[in-house]
């Protein structure tokens, strides 16, 4: 995937890092413990990772760090838009989905669409933990990964936030909604 198509120019990497700084300052409470300059170093060092945390941006998806792992020396980025990142809505699930429909097909799956930025859907348990960090997708909802026996028999996950409670629920894999989406997640 590290093609030269994949390279953020230097005014695009210091105008990304400067939206990650900023954001990051704002929502101190994704990240508790940690300190700016550190994530800022390890962004430096995996250029390639900066242009999927661009690609988040720019589908409206706002990326955060939302925690780190110490074993694997990594910042996990998760998507913090309020509701579903806005340029990915409207998908079905995976490409298998979106060769089943005969016609009305939406542009794209959303398990293709993260696999071309060089990002991951959310787990559901990913998801969960993301709403403990604010109120998430109180008008819209999210595919998150499905495990292989549901999506063999044709369904697929989403989650959403109503009633101040976390809801998985289920669909056709090849359905589509303008406030569905997908969130992803990306480790630095």
């Amino acid at each position: 995937m590290n093609t030269n198509k994949n390279k953020l120019s230097p005014e695009q990497r210091a105008t990304l890092l400067r939206t990650l700084k900023d954001r990051f300052e704002e929502k101190m409470n994704r990240h508790r413990g940690l300190a700016w300059n550190t994530v800022q170093t390890k962004l430096e060092t995996k250029v390639e990772k900066l242009w999927s945390l661009n690609e988040m941006e720019r589908t409206g998806g706002e990326p955060d760090v939302v925690g780190y792992d110490k074993k694997k020396n990594e910042y996990i980025f998760y998507d913090c838009s309020e509701e579903s990142p806005k340029d990915r809505r409207s998908l079905c699930y995976d490409r298998e989905a979106l060769d089943s429909r005969k016609e009305h097909k939406p542009k794209n799956s959303a398990t293709d669409m993260a696999s071309a930025m060089g990002i991951v859907i959310l787990t559901e348990e990913q998801y969960r933990d993301l709403q403990k960090l604010g109120e998430f997708d109180l008008k819209t909802s999210s595919w998150v990964q499905t495990p292989d026996e549901i999506r063999e028999l044709g369904g697929a996950l989403f989650c959403d936030r109503r009633y101040d409670h976390v809801f998985t629920y289920h669909n056709g894999a090849e359905s589509y909604y303008a406030a569905r989406g997908f969130r992803g997640s990306i480790k630095v």
